[in-house]
């Protein structure tokens, strides 16, 4: 090829080049005539511009400005139908977990749904393996979603929940440690076991009674308040019994301070049940300027469960600056199960429930009657602890210590209806 034809094929090709460019550029050129600024340009203008170049569209009028992300605003862009797959995936209502305690050689496991709800009438397994691969199974018979195991050696356990229809179990099982002995610790995530009136039969759970009081009384019982004074006060004790009350009223009558029932433990279940007008006695006591303790009927067969009473009490008490002691209630309970149970348990338990508020920071002590005191609780472990007496009589024949002094059953004052408990306290 000689140097002409070689220099316009040069110049051809440069040519080519300038053409395309210039065909580029005037397709993606927005139609501005020459000198216009972006300045000039509304987003209207632009939207209106797209929205007639696609017509059809039917994303039209839905464009946002110039924002090449404003589909994610639009409703229509995204199929909103998910696949069954995709659903299930998603689902976590069927999701269980366990949650596993031990206080003194047992185990109890609390089957739990995603919001941490026991999960009931379901009848659950679990798998308790020992450090040898000895593995035993435990049934929820009663389907209430909590499985103890009692008599369990101290050691290092592996627990799992076995499969069941319609849940997804844990993949892996819970490492817990069964203790030797009782450490008189506050139980974690009690709250699970506290159960309200509603869930429960409360004519045959609250069965507490005070036969054994009423019979060592004697016709020299008050049955008047008995006012405060330099080293005592006036108070009283109530729970669901005594119904609505009008605090304000209750002050002004003389009253200067209120033992609140938090609530009991079943005489026939053993369930652990919050007393319904708990809250609104603490709250309507104190805002009326009254001094304010609480107080738990037991129903616990070993230190154990009196532990759990210890534990659940203080989970019903956070919200709350208590003035006052918190005291166990020991009762008869017409053959209920802690009525089956010895002294020297019995004891134990009491103090069980007051060294485990101690361990916590919290003042504890224990009701009963001097019956009670006298003949099925050894009363000189108890010398520690504030000691509630109830005697009804004009003076006390118990000769033991105590702090404070139930001396009627069948008080009346303005703002309750009906009779209530009238108590001294001595400081």
């Amino acid at each position: 090829m000689d140097s002409r034809s070689r220099i316009f094929t040069i110049l051809g090709s440069m040519g080519a080049v300038l053409l395309i460019v210039l065909i580029v550029i005037l397709c993606t050129s927005d139609g501005n005539k020459p000198g216009q600024t972006a300045a000039n340009v509304s987003g209207n203008t632009v939207i209106q511009s797209r929205a007639n170049l696609n017509a059809s569209s039917p994303l039209e009028g839905n464009l946002i400005g110039d924002n090449p992300k404003g589909f994610m605003t639009d409703p229509t862009f995204f199929d909103p139908e998910h696949s069954a797959a995709f659903d299930a995936a998603m689902d976590q209502s069927g999701n269980l977990s366990i949650m596993v305690t031990s206080v003194e050689k047992d185990l109890r496991v609390l089957v739990l749904d995603i919001n941490g709800e026991l999960v009931t009438g379901v009848p659950f397994n679990i798998k308790v393996m020992d450090g040898n691969d000895i593995t035993v199974t435990y049934r929820d018979l009663d389907k209430d979603g909590i499985i103890y195991a009692g008599t369990i050696d101290p050691g290092d356990y592996d627990v799992s929940l076995e499969p069941v229809e319609g849940y997804r179990v844990p993949l892996h099982s819970t490492r817990v440690s069964v203790k030797e002995k009782v450490e008189y610790i506050p139980i974690a995530d009690i709250s699970v076991l506290i159960k309200t009136e509603e869930e429960i039969n409360a004519a045959l759970e609250d069965t507490a009674s005070k036969d054994d009081a009423l019979e060592d009384s004697d016709r020299t019982e008050i049955v008047t308040l008995q006012p405060g004074g330099n080293d005592h006060k006036a108070g009283i004790d109530v729970s669901s019994w005594q119904g609505d009350i009008d605090w304000d009223k209750v002050r002004e009558s003389g009253i200067e301070f209120v033992i609140v029932r938090a609530g009991y433990r079943g005489s026939v279940t053993g369930s652990i049940v919050r007393d319904k007008y708990f809250d609104a006695n603490v709250s309507g006591a104190q805002q009326a300027g009254l001094q304010v303790g609480v107080y738990f009927v037991t129903q616990a067969v070993n230190e154990a469960e009196a532990v759990e009473e210890a534990s659940a009490v203080m989970e019903m008490c956070a919200p709350y600056n208590l003035e006052l002691p918190i005291y166990l209630d020991v009762e008869g309970s017409n053959g209920g199960r802690g009525d089956q149970i010895d002294k020297d348990t019995r004891t134990a338990v009491c103090e069980a429930f007051c060294r485990t508020l101690e361990n916590a920071g919290k003042s504890g002590g224990v009701y009963a009657c001097r019956y009670w005191l006298a003949n099925n609780i050894d009363a000189s472990r108890l010398d520690r602890y504030n000691v509630w007496l109830a005697e009804y009589r004009s003076a006390p024949l118990y000769n033991g210590y105590y702090s404070m002094w139930q001396y009627t059953s069948k008080g009346h004052v303005d703002g309750i209806n009906g009779n209530v408990d009238f108590d001294i306290l001595y400081y």
